[in-house]
């Protein structure tokens, strides 16, 4: 069983950064490749950012490429979410989750992740 536990999460001004960490108990953390998603009340969780567990492949949704940065240290167990020049609409809760290797990259879908963490809260204030 894989455990998830996302951090990093805050209140920030629009144009500001922050770094999201998504660190696991599992050691077999490098099997599985990892994702971030969103949601906001109301609408359905929105996939963000996937990297591969080589870390050399990632994957963005359009409307996060170039602001935000995906990566993993497999020595830590942890995925990574650098998120900058933030947005109002870049605010909600952001899960990471995992997904074993061999099913293929990317995965974009909730329904494609296995394992999911519990959430951190993301504010961006106009």
């Amino acid at each position: 069983q894989v455990q998830l536990a996302e951090s990093g999460g805050g209140l920030v001004q629009a144009g500001g950064s922050l770094r999201l960490s998504c660190a696991s108990s599992q050691l077999a953390f490098a099997r599985y490749a990892m994702g971030w998603f969103r949601q906001t009340p109301g609408k359905e969780r929105e996939f963000v950012a996937a990297i591969r567990w080589t870390g050399d492949t990632t994957h963005y949704a359009d409307s996060v490429k170039g602001r935000f940065t995906i990566s993993r240290d497999n020595s830590k167990n942890t995925v990574y979410l650098h998120m900058n020049s933030l947005k109002p609409e870049d605010a909600g809760v952001y899960y990471c989750a995992a997904r074993f290797n061999g099913l293929g990259f990317p995965a974009l879908l909730e329904d494609d992740y296995r394992y999911w963490g519990q959430g951190t809260q993301v504010t961006v204030s106009s």
